[in-house]
């Protein structure tokens, strides 16, 4: 056999094994971003570099505060036939005011809003409490990122009107993937009730954030495997990365939103906020807190934090 014909067979095992390798990337890569995964807990969540040791003590008095309130499991049916679930703490000052909290990736309501939930009680609010799909006690194989559960948030926000009544003042709350989820709601045709958006963390597209991991994680670019893991959610899921961004969302809203995130956030990169504010076409506020890493902003400056919704609430509820 001559030389040529060995260099020929080198090059196409080469070629053959960088697609397969490419393509188990591909898999894993989707499996491990949009299949449903089991709820995470402080440590073992996919963002391993929040310390949260820290702030232990506190989560577990708020966790005792929390489980100590009068609660109700609801349910109601996505438009493409989910069962989702949320949990309803209804304020004993029989308020009108109500806010409906989006967790984060890999979460649910019950452990990103522990401490959040005793600040809204104490200004009032009745507590609507969602499980995103495909995460806690709903229904769904696909995590949305957003991108789905928009829809979602608007069939919990005609479950709110329905509890409270049509003249009931309406948050939305979101974390990371939650906050992806509220900005992405605010475009869409919202009804009066929902008088203002708290935003902390939220990336301005799937697509942006999986790039961003891919990089951090992985050391590796963005093509071919966010393109090909792209068409896999597309024909399993139902939706492409890039279909609904938070910078057009916002730039189209009437609803005031309050942007928050930590400086040192390196999962969902505090750019994003930063963007999303700039594209926002209603009344916003930014609030940046320094020395917080993912998620965590509320637990470094909890003063800055309460003052910032605060002031929201006294302006639009």
């Amino acid at each position: 056999m001559n030389i040529g014909l060995w260099i020929l067979l080198a090059v196409c095992a080469l070629v053959l094994c960088g697609l397969i390798a490419i393509a188990a990337a591909t898999i894993y890569f989707f499996i491990f971003t949009i299949h449903r995964k089991p709820t995470a807990t402080l440590d073992n969540n996919i963002n391993a570099n929040t310390d949260w040791s820290r702030h232990l003590d506190f989560i577990g008095k708020c966790r005792e505060w929390l489980n100590s309130r009068p609660s109700e499991d609801v349910f109601i049916e996505s438009d493409d036939g989910l069962r989702l679930h949320g949990t309803l703490i209804k304020n004993e000052a029989e308020s009108k005011r109500v806010v409906i909290c989006f967790h984060g990736y890999t979460s649910c309501s019950t452990n990103d809003y522990v401490a959040l939930s005793k600040f809204y009680y104490e200004q009032k609010f009745n507590l609507l409490l969602v499980d995103e799909r495909a995460h806690g006690m709903s229904e769904g194989k696909y995590v949305g990122f957003g991108v789905l559960d928009r829809r979602d948030a608007l069939r919990w926000i005609e479950y709110a009107v329905k509890a409270f009544g049509g003249d009931c003042k309406i948050f939305l709350h979101g974390i990371s993937m939650g906050a992806a989820t509220v900005l992405m709601t605010s475009g869409l045709d919202l009804p009066d009730n929902v008088k203002a958006i708290v935003a902390d963390c939220g990336f301005t597209s799937a697509y942006d954030v999986f790039s961003h991991i891919l990089k951090r994680d992985y050391h590796i670019p963005k093509f071919p495997i966010m393109n090909l893991t792209e068409l896999l959610t597309k024909k399993f899921a139902g939706y492409g990365y890039k279909d609904v961004s938070t910078l057009d969302e916002v730039a189209k809203t009437r609803t005031p939103i309050l942007f928050i995130h930590g400086d040192k956030d390196d999962f969902v990169p505090v750019w994003m906020s930063e963007e999303n504010y700039k594209a926002c076409a209603s009344d916003k506020e930014l609030l940046i807190v320094k020395g917080a890493d993912h998620a965590e902003s509320y637990y470094i400056d909890r003063e800055a934090y309460e003052r910032a919704i605060i002031a929201f609430i006294n302006k639009y509820a």
